[in-house]
């Protein structure tokens, strides 16, 4: 019986123990919340807090020149915290916003949608009204206090110093649910880039958001800084950005191509960097900048005429005879010609009872005066000669070695651009010849169009303007690229390394003589470019199209030692000395000597007054 006593004494005294200990561990706990820890005075602190959402300035844009293109203006944000709004007077506050209560019902009944707002909390701050004017500002700013729950965030629009680049430069907008749950940054009512420039460098450009720690009464109303403001986090504005483009030129190719669809590329040779970037029917961005954003952008895309549509990187054509310089690289590299290597042309190519036509000229042609004359029979005898070489085992290797070569010269891939939505145009691979006709059922009769830039092979404006400025560097290129600095920030490494081609230096000299007798010679197809004092290389083309052509050229100078390269290409022009040459000639004087000489004015006003909308574009 001791022994079972002493047992029950042994027990309670462990308990007590327990219970002691335990109490000993919550009442040092307290103290050292009460005496140590802030997390209390968080709890405490927060009910008599409002945190204040600070924006940062969004980084600005220049020309190459340092000329200004895209700036900021304030606007305001009108906020509302549900949980707040006791006692407030809804027909005094719609007055003041000169809305109405069915608009102001329908807002609060969106905000609380969880599906619409998934961000919606009744303790947070909700946007209620977007881009508030300065002038709509003010009566809402002297009132502000007798409308519970509701408050006013500073902000910054867009605002342009040209109405022009809308498709490089894109344009900011709300971000959308999808945004908010890839990136934490967003709340709802956020702005973001959403195309261009603005999209692609997004992150540079944002900044880093600011917080200002406000003091309420019992009553909610702001009292002043919360603290003397030692909670509060200063903004970081974005970065600013310096293009390669330059502005004048950009505006000069642009009212160009008023009236016309296509698009002008000029590229910088040596560095890879855009000097204009053109693409048309093109539209002013300030239209998709204020209150009235929504209803400008629906009517946009409603055009016919594709407006939002980037045509240098998103639509690709085939490269017509802007393609055959390319064509006599490949063929020198192979050793199936020489420079001297001469063809035949009677009006055109003729094989299996078909003819591939040509226009008149002299004949026989060597590979230079081919290029200056644009002879389709040269190239189609020359590539249907490589295509079933015997040096090849098998068709299937000779075409798999063309294409090799076609697609270092930069087509058939995306080049990289920094510009959002690049597409990669197309330069057939043997498994899809082989589909089409079997393994044994093609040869180079088959595929003769690819020999002059038509059947199969697609290119977007940009990739041919790259491969200009591949021929002049005599076989390398560095990725086209529209932003020259940003301003805090190394220079992105993938826009100074070189892109060597598969085809050795030697070669170009030929093709460059003939791209130069294409200006020069009088059967060259490209005399309407010459621009007094100037040495200028270019190819015309005229890509074959359901309808009306479409009108190419592509060109560079000076000769030996280019600082442009330039490709215009006109949808559904025609021929591409009949617009694309002059408007070249006009953009390469206009970069090169800063005006149009007098006795050339009749060009421009030529090119000004052309109206080419009409034509029907291919569907």
């Amino acid at each position: 019986m001791r022994s079972t006593s002493t047992d029950f004494e042994n027990r309670g005294r462990i308990i007590i123990l327990i219970f002691v200990g335990v109490m000993l561990a919550f009442m040092a706990r307290l103290a050292f919340l009460q005496l140590f820890s802030e997390e209390y005075d968080k709890y405490a602190d927060s009910n008599a807090q409002l945190k204040k959402i600070i924006y940062p300035e969004r980084g600005v844009i220049y020309d190459r020149n340092g000329k200004l293109m895209v700036y900021n203006q304030a606007f305001y944000d009108i906020m509302v915290t549900p949980r707040e709004m006791k006692g407030l007077d809804t027909l005094e506050f719609c007055s003041t916003l000169k809305i109405d209560r069915s608009f102001f019902e329908k807002r609060m009944a969106e905000i609380r949608n969880r599906r619409l707002n998934p961000g919606y909390s009744s303790y947070t701050p909700q946007l209620f009204m977007s881009q508030l004017s300065v002038e709509a500002y003010g009566p809402l700013q002297e009132k502000l206090y007798r409308f519970p729950g509701f408050s006013i965030t500073n902000r910054s629009l867009r605002r342009y110093s040209r109405p022009i680049a809308a498709h490089a430069l894109g344009y900011v907008a709300e971000v959308d649910r999808k945004d908010i749950e890839i990136d934490a940054y967003y709340i709802q009512g956020d702005y973001s880039g959403r195309s261009g420039i603005e999209k692609m460098y997004e992150k540079v450009l944002r900044g880093e958001k600011g917080v200002e720690v406000l003091l309420r009464d019992v009553h909610g109303r702001v009292k002043g800084s919360y603290s003397e403001g030692r909670r509060d986090l200063p903004p970081v504005p974005g970065n600013d950005l310096i293009l390669s483009l330059d502005i004048d030129l950009q505006e000069y190719g642009e009212k160009l191509m008023e009236n016309k669809r296509g698009a002008i590329e000029a590229i910088e040779p040596k560095t890879g960097e855009i000097l204009a970037y053109v693409s048309a029917p093109s539209y002013d961005p300030s239209l998709l900048v204020g209150s009235r954003r929504m209803k400008h952008y629906l009517e946009l895309e409603s055009s016919p005429h594709k407006v939002f549509l980037n045509r240098p990187i998103q639509s690709f054509y085939p490269p017509g005879s802007t393609f055959k310089p390319a064509q006599g690289l490949v063929l020198l590299q192979e050793k199936v010609i020489t420079a001297s290597t001469k063809y035949a042309c009677q009006g055109g190519y003729y094989f299996l009872g078909l003819k591939l036509g040509c226009h008149n000229h002299r004949s026989p042609l060597n590979l230079p005066e081919a290029v200056s004359a644009s002879c389709n029979a040269y190239f189609a005898a020359a590539y249907r000669g490589l295509i079933d070489h015997d040096n090849y085992s098998s068709v299937q290797e000779a075409y798999g070695r063309w294409r090799e070569l076609i697609c270092s010269m930069g087509f058939g891939s995306r080049l990289g651009v920094d510009l959002p939505y690049e597409q990669s145009g197309w330069i057939p691979d043997t498994q899809y010849y082989n589909r089409i006709y079997g393994q044994r059922g093609w040869r180079g009769a088959t595929i003769i169009s690819n020999a002059i830039g038509q059947g199969e092979i697609l290119a977007t404006p940009l990739q041919m303007a790259n491969y200009c400025a591949m021929i002049c560097n005599k076989g390398w290129y560095i990725t086209p690229h529209i932003v020259r600095e940003v301003k805090g920030q190394a220079t992105d490494s993938s826009f100074v390394k070189k892109h060597v081609s598969g085809i050795d230096p030697v070669h170009f000299e030929p093709i460059i003589e003939g791209m130069r007798g294409a200006v020069t010679s009088p059967m060259g197809t490209s005399r309407g470019v010459a621009v007094p004092d100037i040495e200028v290389c270019g190819k015309t083309g005229t890509a074959e199209n359901p309808g009306v052509d479409h009108s190419i050229f592509m060109c560079f100078a000076p000769k030996d030692d280019p600082k442009i390269c330039l490709l215009v290409f006109i949808e559904n022009g025609g021929f591409g000395a009949t617009w694309a040459v002059p408007m070249a000639s006009l953009m390469l004087e206009q970069y090169l000597k800063g005006s149009i000489a007098p006795n050339r004015k009749w060009m421009e006003t030529r090119l000004l007054n052309a109206n080419l909308m009409n034509v029907e574009p291919k569907e």
